[in-house]
């Protein structure tokens, strides 16, 4: 036994020797045929590693097979923290686009009559609006009187609520429902709005800005564009500092400027959504001549108590007590509205005591 394991053992070597002389030959006869005639390397096309950016939409069809939520969110929080504006896809499904466009064709067609009384007139950009004919904005679209049920489907819907709370930081029973409103093209001028921020007046000393923007919103808004557009124009980072010389001298003496330093203007396609902070510095400018249906909302955290209320009750929210609009309401709107009418209940209470 011993001798033929001796035998195997030499017989394994030349084995392997006779191996290793072969890959050299090869080796060899390669060499040689390229130094012959030698050929480019290819480049081996590898698929590059997908991105956490928003895929950006063209045309009109929401895009919803974007990257994973929680990565593409952790993008929107730190781009609407750093910049002040974040642009987000996929917020309204494919199967709403249309209910929603046209919801909003009867309700601009009730307000261009006058059949809807709860409108933005032009020439004056802030409420009350009770002078003027041509229309910029339908307010109040969740009203049950306009009868359009898609717009409260649509503002609690999931992909709305999950891109809010992770904004916010919050969870569902946490948030508060607010504003929902309608922006639209004028039929008969161009309107501009003045260079403004939404809390704080363009008189506003340097030292108290600089408290105001200390205040936390406790809240988000946001455009939802059902057709392109751009109508929105913004300051890049000029949410959370005060005003530069010269911004301070445009908010104040040329607030149509069309050089404000700096400015940047929103370009959305439709089913896309630019959230913004309300402190950062923007205008906008409506063309009668490009159709605009841009879904305009705000929701709130339980934790915004009365400044909250400031922002969203002198837009006259009676309506919203009513247990009719309750029961338009999504099952997922229900904690958002209890808390409303809890922090309504509050202000009522305070303002009845200190009369």
């Amino acid at each position: 036994m011993q001798g033929y394991d001796d035998n195997k053992n030499i017989y394994l070597e030349e084995v392997d020797l006779l191996q290793q002389l072969l890959l050299v030959e090869f080796q060899l006869s390669h060499y040689e045929r390229y130094r012959q005639n030698p050929q480019p390397i290819q480049k081996i096309n590898r698929k590059k590693p997908r991105d956490h950016k928003p895929h950006k939409l063209r045309g009109n069809r929401p895009n919803l097979n974007t990257t994973p939520p929680n990565m593409v969110s952790k993008t929107w929080k730190q781009s609407l923290d750093e910049e002040g504006y974040v642009v987000v896809d996929g917020l309204i499904r494919p199967d709403l686009l249309e209910p929603l466009r046209e919801a909003c064709e009867r309700a601009i067609a009730k307000a261009r009559k006058n059949e809807w009384p709860y409108r933005r007139l032009v020439g004056t950009q802030f409420p009350p609006w009770d002078k003027g004919d041509d229309v910029w904005g339908v307010q109040h679209v969740m009203n049950p009187d306009l009868n359009e049920p898609v717009f409260a489907q649509w503002y609690g819907s999931p992909q709305l609520m999950h891109a809010v709370c992770e904004i916010l930081n919050v969870k569902e029973n946490e948030l508060q429902l607010e504003l929902f409103n309608l922006l639209i093209n004028p039929l008969e001028s161009d309107y501009e709005l003045t260079w403004h921020r939404d809390a704080i007046s363009p008189e506003t000393s340097d030292a108290e800005e600089i408290e105001r923007l200390k205040i936390p919103h406790y809240g988000t808004q946001w455009n939802t564009a059902l057709y392109d557009e751009s109508c929105l124009l913004v300051v890049p980072r000029s949410h959370n500092r005060v005003r530069t010389a010269e911004e301070r001298r445009i908010t104040e003496h040329d607030p149509l400027s069309q050089q404000m330093p700096g400015q940047l203007r929103v370009h959305l396609c439709a089913g896309q959504t630019v959230f913004y902070n309300n402190n950062i510095l923007h205008r906008a400018a409506y063309s009668k001549d490009s159709k605009r249906a841009t879904l305009h909302a705000c929701i709130g955290t339980t934790t915004g108590g009365h400044h909250r209320a400031e922002n969203i009750f002198q837009h006259g929210l009676e309506w919203m007590r009513e247990e009719k609009f309750r029961r338009t309401l999504p099952e997922s709107m229900f904690g958002p509205y209890d808390n409303l009418i809890r922090l309504a209940d509050q202000e009522k209470a305070k303002a009845a005591e200190a009369h």
